[in-house]
């Protein structure tokens, strides 16, 4: 149709093509978090740092505050 319909297709077009691109660097990096944080609570003492927190939560898809010692030994098996 018009300038703003191509431009619009081009944008979509290269969102695809960037995000593809990206998720591989993604996984990498979600990779080597994993493995620092496991390092961090292997080394550490309960109360854990906010941010070994928030990725315990992520990974056992619960509130940090509903955490227990039990669950963590059970993600470090």
């Amino acid at each position: 149709m018009g300038y703003r319909s191509e431009r619009k297709r081009i944008r979509t077009s290269d969102a695809v093509e960037t995000k593809a691109r990206n998720r591989v660097f993604k996984a990498r990096e979600r990779a080597r978090r994993d493995a620092r944080m496991l390092e961090m609570l292997r080394q550490g003492t309960p109360p854990y740092t906010p941010v070994v927190m928030s990725w315990l939560s992520r990974k056992l898809d619960k509130r940090p505050s509903k955490i227990t010692p039990d669950d963590i030994k059970t993600l470090l098996a």
